[in-house]
């Protein structure tokens, strides 16, 4: 059998762990820690609080919740599960922030209306095609000087290597969304013929974010104010709309 829909991994932790704790489970572990990490890299990568930001496959709200008291700008965060979108929309308790499903490779928001598009854990279930499509709409949604902020797993990272273990494991792989990886060759190609330029590109194993307070994971490390993390877990590829 296939790899499980997103849609279909939801609606099976759902069974299995309750519908609350599923939802959160759904985007990985360490939901609070994770969040709390990636608002200080998109912090350090220039977001200020009057930023507009698009947050495609926001999930449960994982970085929306963190945003929340941060943000001033405008906010959009889309998923493909609805349930997901709707205990993201509570979670953040922002009135004036919009959250909507989308069923295919879309961000309904007008032209050049962003300063940061991001895509956290989500090419990492997407082929190379829908990858690409996702980042010429993020392309047409970013501000010119804005950026794009997208995780990805590559085998150039030993840790991802687990990863791909999964795959390889008919019964882990049926039981979940399918893992995919992508190529610095193929993003630098992306690039090529999109209207943006690469910035940066962080392997996932790189200590790279400078946190503002302690971060800790219930099963791991503690890290301490201004240390720095490392790493994130994935690698990550900023680029910048021309």
């Amino acid at each position: 059998m296939p790899p499980l829909s997103y849609p279909a991994f939801v609606e099976r932790l759902k069974r299995e762990e309750g519908p609350e704790r599923a939802l959160e489970a759904a985007i990985g572990r360490h939901f609070d820690p994770v969040g709390v990490i990636l608002r200080a890299f998109l912090v350090q990568n220039g977001l200020v609080p009057a930023h507009d930001v698009v947050d495609v496959g926001c999930g449960a709200g994982r970085l929306a919740k963190h945003l929340a008291p941060f943000l001033t700008g405008r906010y959009l965060g889309t998923d493909v599960v609805p349930d997901l979108v709707d205990h993201a929309r509570c979670l953040a308790g922002r009135a004036d922030w919009r959250f909507e499903t989308v069923r295919d490779t879309v961000i309904p928001e007008r032209d050049a209306a962003a300063d940061f598009v991001c895509f956290f854990s989500v090419f990492t279930h997407l082929a190379a095609t829908d990858s690409y499509r996702y980042l010429a709409e993020a392309a047409r949604v970013a501000r010119p000087g804005g950026r794009i902020v997208f995780t990805f797993l590559e085998f150039a990272v030993a840790r991802h290597w687990q990863y791909f273990e999964t795959a390889l494991d008919p019964v882990r792989a049926e039981a979940a969304p399918a893992i995919v990886f992508h190529s610095r060759d193929a993003i630098e190609a992306w690039a090529a013929h999109l209207p943006v330029a690469i910035e940066k590109i962080h392997a996932g194993d790189e200590a790279h974010v400078e946190l503002p307070h302690p971060v800790t994971f219930p099963d791991g490390p503690t890290f301490e104010k201004r240390s720095t993390l490392g790493p994130v877990g994935q690698s990550v590829c900023i680029l910048r709309r021309r």
